[in-house]
């Protein structure tokens, strides 16, 4: 059982409120138990660099340290803190002005020391990189070595000139698509999760679902959510409108099949009124994006989105937003497959960890802490005591967990990245043509007409970002 201090709200600058960071303290048992994996997999507390430091951590959200009662602590920090005397001051900012606010510190003297790694909305590379605002981080960390070795792969995404811009510490999945079984059930459909387990959670399946379903009369829309579009179209396809190959040079997927497929059923879906709208508003999402609005009340099938931001919450908001989770109403499945394609399922792999900051004056650190979540993604024991905090704080049923372990093990067999989110202005507002039109418009341009009309652009801002990339390869600026 977690025991807790109060949460205590701090006035700071303006008038503006500044969260202040709580205790959570797991129990003896699984604290000791921690200690101990700890021990066997990590260097000694007395001599490990970074110890007894504190990491400047730059970012517009805090995953590490805990604000509520209702929250679980991460294990990887507990160690950082309990292990190695370590701790982290948070450096707020915001998701629109990360970048801004970072070349501010840098220019002052004043870096940070770290922020987090990523891709699509939590990208800071390839551009901010090429820009002097991070720094290679393989002083710090060997990717040969046991405990990183297998994420070597993936922090080959993150190489310019011939070093690796991010901490990798594990891979995980991004889209998902949770919904309620109740919900499910009086519509007469197949669960997702078993027809996952059959091998028959098909795109057909799912387009022929959310077509029954909706009835805009009825304010009874299939989906809703930021994702619809990518998840579908690149997520699940396997195949991306941007990719890099193995020399780390950008090309274009958009004369794919596959794709075609894909965003041609995205613009029958909106077409038939499938997709959440306000009018003639398809930017709009119910109740301010609020992830999950209408699933309960069984006026949306499927909110597509991502566990953490999504559905990893305290129970009262799960049972207010998703359904009853102690009841057994709420659950997901992985993202339906083509049913024409290589028969494999395909989730979006999101990366965890840290890229280190230009000019950090704590660097060890930063390792250090990343070295601790690396150790509780590998020991049995810590994955275990992750598990039953899930279970025992969100009430997660066995069944949520085995889909997670399910969902993983996905993106841990054909892992696949996004490549946008920090990319020249240029190419990344081609890029989001494509991602939201069909959608956004309300289905105005056919797939055809966008790719006609955009594709030679694309191409052009494509070879611009490789000739970047070349320059800086060959001499570290751009």
């Amino acid at each position: 059982m977690a025991l807790a201090a109060m949460m205590v709200l701090a006035v700071v600058g303006c008038g503006k409120e500044k969260r202040q960071p709580i205790k959570l303290t797991l129990s003896t048992e699984d604290s000791e138990a921690i200690l101990r994996a700890a021990g066997i997999m990590l260097p000694d507390a007395e001599s490990a660099p970074g110890a007894n430091t504190v990491v400047k951590y730059f970012s517009w959200v805090d995953y590490l340290q805990n604000y509520s009662e209702d929250e679980i602590v991460n294990t990887g920090y507990f160690t950082f803190q309990e292990k190695y005397g370590g701790s982290i001051e948070w450096i707020e900012t915001t998701y629109e002005d990360k970048s801004n606010d970072l070349a501010n510190l840098l220019l002052a003297g004043t870096p940070p020391d770290c922020t987090l790694t990523g891709t699509s909305n939590f990208a800071v590379f390839p551009m901010d990189c090429i820009k002097g605002q991070y720094q290679p981080v393989d002083q710090w960390i060997d990717y040969t070595d046991p405990l990183w070795a297998d994420m070597a792969d993936a922090a080959e995404y993150f190489t310019l000139g011939g070093g690796h811009f991010s901490i990798v510490t594990d891979l995980t999945y991004k889209d998902v698509v949770p919904y309620n079984r109740r919900v499910i059930e009086e519509w007469g459909f197949d669960d997702p999760a078993e027809l996952y387990a059959n091998d028959e959670w098909t795109w057909d399946v799912f387009y022929e679902m959310c077509m029954e379903f909706s009835d805009p009369d009825e304010d009874r829309y299939a989906l809703d959510g930021w994702y619809v579009v990518n998840s579908i179209v690149e997520e699940s396809s396997g195949v991306y409108l941007l990719d890099k190959d193995e020399n780390g040079k950008f090309f274009s997927n958009l004369d794919s099949t596959i794709i075609e497929f894909a965003q041609n059923m995205i613009y029958d879906l909106v077409k038939n009124e499938c997709c959440y709208h306000e009018g003639t508003n398809y930017w709009a999402n119910r109740n301010q994006a609020q992830y999950g609005a209408g699933v309960k009340d069984g006026l949306c099938l499927f909110w597509i989105c991502d566990r953490d931001d999504g559905f990893r919450l305290p129970v009262e908001e799960m049972n207010n937003i998703w359904g009853d989770i102690e009841a057994g109403e709420f659950m997901f499945a992985p993202l339906p497959r083509y049913q024409d394609g290589d028969g494999i399922y395909y989730l979006n792999a999101m990366p965890k960890g840290y890229m280190i900051c230009k000019g950090a004056t704590n660097p060890e650190g930063v390792a250090l802490l990343a070295s601790c979540e690396r150790f509780k993604i590998l020991d049995p024991t810590v994955v275990d005591i992750d598990k039953k905090q899930l279970r025992e704080v969100y009430k997660w049923s066995d069944e949520m967990l085995e889909m997670h372990d399910t969902c993983n093990q996905i993106v841990a067999d054909n892992p696949k990245m996004f490549y946008t989110g920090n990319l020249p202005q240029g190419l990344q507002d081609v890029y989001n043509t494509f991602d939201w039109n069909i959608r956004r418009s309300g289905a105005t341009s056919t797939w055809a007409q966008l790719k006609e009309s955009n594709q030679e652009r694309f191409d052009y801002y494509i070879d611009e970002l490789n000739a970047m990339i070349e320059e800086y390869n060959a001499g570290g600026t751009v």
